[in-house]
């Protein structure tokens, strides 16, 4: 699909989608259960369909009921012999639910789409092997063959690596028969997101103890409440506050949680050093212009940011560094390289380094023709890109922003652009 977006700036007011981070984790938790629960979460995206369709792979019953899912748990003594575990672009799904499927002692295989089958998987693969599992990537075929049993230990990841490792092995853990360490090594990155795996768990009632290295985890029943509510999405909240502070009357996105341990709620932080005006009423955030001035961004904890927070930068006169974001290389699309190409075909002036971006800002861009290059969020960050724009945005390949956010371009008609798409 290719959408044309017409140049200059929105306002207006839009509804926070749920968490697909947060759904995912809820999701598998309530899976892993002793009883039925329900699991709000009034809109779907691709990435959370893929975790559901793993986890009914795996035995489990998901149906929609209103706004939320009832979550039948998974059966060990019915888990399917192989299971066929479609997670289609998921990164989440994929490394949450491998340590999660070797811990059932379930054999199947995990079915990949796009560059999934291609991201890297260590150190994780090779701890799930040291410890009784066969992993066997298949990615000529996009496949990953998995069988054996976990066995409980000591298990080691670097901090420095994708925080969803240490996920995955939070959510596994606790189904082996004896307690088991997790120990990280380094500085860890994207914390907020591993503290929002833990507060998943012990909603589900599983409390892992905080040893100065890691944790140490026992074997412990998942039991949780019959309803958990997903909370509304930073990363997607993200390009509207970014849209917000760079013109119009201002931008509100309501239903967000101010205690969120999303790490990606630093948007606000990042829009207000950059001279954006930010305020919250409750759990409603709104964004205003400001005289945007360049900064220096850590991506480190916050990478998905990286692409609408450089659209913002391009619009924001001086340089811009953004540093930390070499994990980027490794998503959808190298998003270094996309989100440069992306801004300069839109009349941007931005430089790759070997982890991050310089962007040279200047007061308009002149709008143009992108390719999303299968990303939702460079798909996103033309969108945000446009209201600095003279001319119309022309973004091929924008069903990409399916993945996380399908109502994307609806509700940036919302706020008063106006967007065409053809087939």
């Amino acid at each position: 699909m290719t959408v044309t977006i017409q140049p200059g700036p929105v306002s207006g007011t839009l509804a926070a989608i749920p968490s697909k981070s947060a759904a995912h984790r809820l999701l598998i938790c309530a899976a892993l259960g002793d009883r039925p629960a329900f699991v709000v979460c009034d809109k779907e995206s691709q990435d959370i369909a893929a975790t559901i369709r793993c986890l009914t792979g795996l035995g489990a019953e998901i149906h929609r009921e209103g706004e939320a899912y009832r979550v039948t748990p998974i059966r060990r003594d019915q888990i399917p012999n192989p299971c066929a575990l479609d997670c289609g672009e998921s990164g989440s799904t994929l490394r949450f639910l491998l340590p999660v499927v070797c811990a059932l002692g379930a054999t199947g295989t995990f079915h990949m789409a796009g560059r999934l089958a291609h991201r890297p998987m260590e150190p994780l693969a090779t701890q799930l092997r040291e410890h009784g599992c066969t992993i066997t990537p298949r990615p000529e075929e996009n496949q990953m063959d998995v069988s054996g049993v976990l066995t409980p230990g000591r298990f080691v990841l670097p901090g420095n690596v994708s925080s969803q490792f240490i996920s995955g092995l939070l959510f596994a853990l606790p189904l082996l028969g004896e307690t088991s360490r997790l120990t990280v090594e380094g500085n860890v990155e994207s914390k907020g997101y591993i503290d929002l795996t833990l507060r998943a768990l012990s909603d589900f009632g599983v409390v892992p103890e905080t040893l100065p290295e890691g944790w140490s985890i026992p074997p412990v029943g998942y039991h949780g409440p019959e309803t958990v509510q997903v909370e509304g999405d930073w990363s997607n909240a993200a390009p509207w506050l970014c849209m917000g502070v760079m013109g119009g009357e201002g931008v509100t996105v309501t239903g967000m949680d101010p205690d969120s341990l999303q790490g990606d709620k630093a948007v606000c932080e990042v829009l207000a050093r950059m001279g954006g005006r930010i305020r919250r009423d409750g759990g409603d955030y709104t964004a205003r212009p400001g005289q945007l001035t360049p900064t220096v961004i850590d991506a480190r904890n916050i990478p998905d940011l990286v692409p609408v927070l450089a659209a913002a930068a391009a619009a924001a006169p001086g340089e811009t560094c953004i540093v930390g974001a070499a994990r980027l290389r490794l998503k959808e699309s190298d998003r270094l390289v996309t989100t440069a190409q992306t801004l300069n075909a839109l009349g941007g002036q931005v430089e790759e380094t070997e982890d991050g971006l310089i962007i040279h800002g200047r007061e308009t861009l002149a709008g143009g023709t992108v390719d999303a290059q299968g990303d939702h969020r460079i798909a996103m960050a033309a969108a945000v890109a446009s209201v600095a724009c003279e001319s119309p945005v022309t973004v091929t390949g924008a069903q990409a922003v399916d993945k996380s956010y399908p109502t994307f371009w609806q509700e940036l008609r919302g706020l008063g652009k106006s967007v065409e798409e053809n087939e």
